[in-house]
């Protein structure tokens, strides 16, 4: 676990976030170092994190042309639904709680048709010591709050280059469909 000395406030995570060059958000390992050596003090995310019941909520903290910050906050027994990023990379920290990534190999896909087969591949875990960096080459994944983990959690997402939609898979169904993405608040505010 990280220890609260070594913990930054927001705050000083978005002016660290904001030095790095455009060459660190094409490739995973420098981000996924600097999630990994400043964990973010979760008494500082506060004005950030809203809450409910039927739906994780997408809080915008920061934003700019090369990523965006996201506070997501999942209570007990929430998933995201098994997508992509719009090749674009993507890191995830984990201030508060603890989550799973299940991570899947595309079979095969058809947009155009809403055709797709997905397997899964494997599943980790995020914690406060463990952040992760979504895999460029197999990007389908999901984020989930396990029941038995039995509490609410906050993940922290860097998305490099902001992006307003993804694709959506349905294991299950075999589809995949295109969603809009919204944010819940921006900057600390409703939207």
């Amino acid at each position: 676990m990280a220890t609260a000395v070594n913990q930054v406030p927001i705050h000083d995570f978005v002016v660290e976030l904001r030095k790095f060059p455009e060459s660190a958000f094409d490739q995973t390992e420098q981000l996924r170092k600097f999630l990994q050596d400043s964990p973010v003090n979760p008494d500082s995310l506060s004005r950030y994190l809203t809450w409910d019941r039927q739906h994780y909520t997408r809080n915008l903290i920061d934003k700019n042309s090369l990523y965006e910050l996201v506070a997501v906050c999942w209570e007990v027994g929430q998933a995201s639904s098994d997508h992509n990023h719009r090749d674009q990379n993507c890191w995830m920290a984990v201030p508060i709680g603890r989550l799973l990534v299940e991570n899947f190999h595309v079979v095969h896909q058809d947009l155009t048709k809403g055709k797709s087969t997905i397997k899964a591949t494997e599943t980790l875990e995020m914690n406060t010591s463990h952040p992760c960096a979504v895999d460029p080459l197999a990007p389908v994944h999901r984020v989930f709050n396990p029941r038995e983990f039995n509490q609410r959690a906050v993940s922290l997402h860097v998305y490099s280059r902001p992006f307003d939609t993804c694709v959506v898979y349905s294991a299950e169904q075999g589809t995949c469909g295109e969603i809009q993405l919204h944010y819940t608040t921006q900057y600390g505010k409703p939207t």
